[in-house]
Parts: C-alpha cells; structure tokens; sequence
C-alpha cells in the first residue's frame, strides 16, 4: 500500500485524525451502568477550591439517549462559552462567609444579618450548592418561614425553658408553630439577594434566583402609639420609680429619639440655655458582648430642640447628678452620660436593660406597648398637631423627606380625622332644596 510523504498509509492517517479529532472535541459523553448518558462538560477552575470545575447533567435510556445528550453538550458549552455558568461548586454557606467577609455594613447591621443567616437560612438551605439554586427553592423556603419559624416540619415536641437535665414547670409547653414575620421574611430576602448578586459578580453564578423569585410583600405599617391618656400613665409610673428613669422616659416622649441615642447622650451634647440636644452617636453590642459606640443609624448628626418644660426636666437631672458626685467627693465630667447607673456618669445605660425596664412596666400598668412606641407616639402627636412631615423627620432622624415617617409612624388619628371631615363638610355646596 503506497504511504504518504509523512510515512502514514491512508487508512493509518485517518485513523490519526479521528483521534486527534476526538481529543479535540469538548465535552464527554459517558456511559453508565443503568444504561443513562452522563454528559460531562470543564468550566474551569473553581475559585472556592481551586479545583477542576465540571459541569454534569444525566439523560435518562433510551431511543433518543445519544441525540439528547448531544443536545445537553452543547447546551453546556452554551453557557461555559456566554459565561452563564455556575463557576463553583460552592454551597450556600461557603458563599455567605465570603459575603460577610467583604459586605460594608454598620457592626450592629452585621450581627442581625448573622443572626437571621444562623437561625434561618444555614440550617435548611446551607448544604446547597449556589449554583442548583432557583427561584422554585427560595419561594419554597420562605413558605416553610411563613408556616413556622422554628423549622418544625410539623413534628410535636416540646419546648423547654431550660436546657439539659431539669424539672419541668408550666414554662416547658408542647410547641405550636408560629410562623416569621412578613418583615423579617422579606429582610432575609433581602439579605440573600445582597450575597447572590454579589455571587453574580464574581462569576460564582449566572444569575440572581432571588431576582427571579416572588420577594415576601411589603407588610402594611401598623404602628400602635400609647395614647395621651396612657403616655401620662406611662410618665407618671416612671417618676415613681425612679426620678432618673422618669428622665428618661420623658426625653424619649418628648424627643423621639432611638433608645441607642439617648443610651449613648453625654452632658456635652446638652445645650440647656438654647435648649437643644445633639444626636450625634448610638451604642450596640458587638459580637463580644461588650457595649460600643457607633454612628447614628442614618449617619448624620442632628440638632433637636426642647421645649421649655423638658429643658427644666434635663436641669434637674443635672443637679441630682452633680449632688451625687459632691457627696462622694467627684467631679461630673463634662462627657458623662446623661443616663448612667454610675455616679459620675462614666458607663452609659444599656439599651436592652432601658427596653427591659419599660417591658416590665407597661406590663404592670397592663398597657399593651414597648419603648420604641414613644417614637410612634412623638411622630403621630406632631403631625396630629400640625407640624410639618420634614420637621418631624428630622426629629426623628430619618431620611427620604418624611416618606418613612408618614409611612411607619404617623398612625391614624380620630380627632385629626374628624377634623379633617368637619373641614371637608363646611366646603360642601348647600344640599338641594328636595322641597
């Protein structure tokens, strides 16, 4: 048989390119047991775990197993070569540690975004690989939120108050299921959203499944304002207890400041004589339990005047302090805190133990509110009386121009409601005549 200049036969050299020509050819085609087609196709390396990255997808035996899993390589290459594919094998959990690692957000943020990733998200959908996430998984998650935040799967059980060996009290109950809040819900949302967009980014995935899912609804803003007659019962309680906490109580009334603000307020920020106070820093907990200081939660300082009577009331405060300081021989530095379990004013009051301490006596009082409700109450009396919605924002510290106030905290009033219908009525025409 002649041979070619190179010294192939012609039978020789075509073998030789159908298997250079094999080599070439991306992606593979295995046969398994079962008789299915495994079509394997590289996507490069995995920026997680450095290694080869594949992506895999199975056709079921058959007539037509050889022709769909041609259709299926070509498919793959599709998305390797447009870049719409997932370029790891990461798992969920793998990608929120790195989220968290790079995210620039506020400590106290931070802590309540890994309280809800703990708590929710790692325990169900953790294990799961980024890239198999979709939009189907995510509604079928927060489904599983909305019917029980405890993941109970409708398992009975009960829920004990203490762990480890003990006796049981009436505390320990059978558990009834008790679904998230819509707004919680829609914060985790939110949250995994961040991470998957930030995945997209990177290349760790093609799209964004929380894009594409059906996000909880917005809940309708229902806030609940202790009413004139139970904010006196509320001011009244306080300076019983303590002339210190009646203090504090009244400036929250009065100034519609965050507990963390007035946690945080020193005598240095107190203009008594033109009867202002600036806001300027709020405290949290960090990750140690250790209190901290921080920025307001809008990031701007804000100037908040006071009305005579409550410049009187931070006057008195301010002598009973000084009074104290003289009678153990100290100075009341010009930083103290204003609201202090410390003599010279050199610790601030927590947060939690100012929420706590209110808890306990709006219960006693048997009043159905909590302390953020006095910045409820601030805003609606405000805006009851007329006062403009960016004057009442500003107060508040918020942004936006006023639309979160009206929003969230300004509750519907009956006396600004029937006033406003009494208006309405003397702008009517006459009725006609039906004589």
């Amino acid at each position: 048989m002649a041979r070619l200049a190179w010294g192939y036969t012609w039978c020789e050299w075509s073998r030789v390119r159908t298997m250079a020509t094999a080599k070439r050819r991306r992606g593979e085609i295995e046969n398994l047991p079962s008789g299915s087609l495994r079509v394997k196709v590289y996507a490069g390396i995995d920026p997680v775990t450095k290694r080869r990255h594949y992506l895999h997808e199975t056709i079921p035996a058959g007539p037509t197993a050889e022709r769909e899993a041609e259709k299926a390589r070509t498919r793959l290459l599709a998305q390797v070569d447009e870049r719409r594919n997932p370029r790891t094998r990461a798992t969920l959990a793998q990608l929120l540690d790195r989220w968290l690692d790079v995210v620039d957000v506020q400590p106290s943020t931070r802590q309540g975004y890994v309280r809800k990733l703990d708590k929710h998200v790692r325990p169900l959908l953790g294990k799961e690989p980024v890239g198999r996430l979709d939009a189907e998984t995510l509604e079928s998650f927060y489904a599983v939120l909305r019917k029980c935040r405890d993941h109970c799967g409708g398992r009975k059980y009960v829920e004990h108050r203490k762990a480890g060996e003990h006796v049981c009290t009436d505390k320990c109950r059978p558990h009834v299921c008790r679904g998230l809040s819509p707004a919680s819900i829609r914060q985790i949302h939110w949250i995994l959203s961040g991470a998957f967009a930030r995945a997209v980014r990177w290349r760790w995935i093609g799209v964004n499944p929380a894009d594409q899912a059906d996000k909880p609804g917005m809940p309708a803003p229902n806030p609940h304002p202790p009413t004139s007659t139970e904010a006196a019962q509320l001011v009244t309680a306080a300076w019983e207890l303590d002339p210190d906490w009646g203090t504090f109580v009244w400036t929250a009334m009065t100034t519609g400041a965050r507990r963390s603000e007035l946690c945080a307020l020193r005598w240095n920020r107190v203009h008594l004589d033109p009867g202002v106070v600036v806001l300027e820093r709020a405290l949290y907990v960090d990750d140690d339990g250790m209190l901290q200081e921080k920025e307001t939660k809008t990031h701007q300082q804000r100037r908040v005047a006071l009305d005579p009577e409550t410049v009187e009331v931070l006057r008195e405060h301010l002598e009973r302090c000084e009074a104290r300081c003289r009678e153990l021989e100290l100075d009341l530095p010009a930083d103290g805190y204003v609201f202090s379990p410390a003599v010279d004013g050199s610790s601030p009051l927590v947060p939690d133990t100012a929420t706590q301490k209110f808890g306990r006596m709006a219960a006693k009082l048997k009043l159905a509110t909590n302390l953020h409700a006095l910045r409820h109450y601030s805003a609606t009396e405000l805006i009851a009386a007329g006062v403009d919605v960016r004057t009442v924002a500003g107060r508040l510290g918020h942004g936006g121009g006023g639309a979160t106030t009206l929003r969230v905290y300004a509750a519907w009033l009956s006396e600004s409601d029937q006033r406003a219908a009494a208006t309405l009525a003397a702008r009517m025409p006459p009725r006609p005549d039906r004589s």
